[in-house]
């Protein structure tokens, strides 16, 4: 699932990371997407074996142009949601380690049937 979301997160053209991988000496890209996969369930059946995972992720975009930080991130709402993502509410703003930059969060699962 991991992949599946870069990929598609990367047909915006921004730089896609680990939240929380960037190195604090490198400068933040203008703008970008991070993610972090904060749970991953799965559910039992009949036969005690788990038939499906349930991917939790948090989808992050940042940019330095405030405008931006809505409309990228709602459009990959849109574009994951077309590809079976189920999303909760409309995101909320995250804090950004730098002043330069603002940012705003989703929450969002992908259904991994086995």
């Amino acid at each position: 699932m991991k992949g599946q979301l870069i990929e598609t997160l990367e047909t915006f053209g921004f730089p896609v990371f680990l939240q929380g991988s960037m190195n604090e000496d490198d400068p933040y890209p203008p703008s970008f997407f991070t993610f972090w996969n904060f749970q991953t369930p799965e559910d039992t059946h009949y036969d005690n074996e788990p038939s499906r995972a349930v991917w939790g992720f948090w989808v992050y975009f940042y940019s330095d142009d405030p405008s931006l930080v809505d409309t990228k991130l709602e459009e990959a709402k849109k574009l994951l949601k077309s590809k079976g993502w189920i999303f909760e509410g409309k995101g909320e703003d995250v804090k950004s380690d730098v002043q330069t930059h603002t940012g705003r969060m989703l929450m969002c699962w992908k259904i991994e049937s086995y």
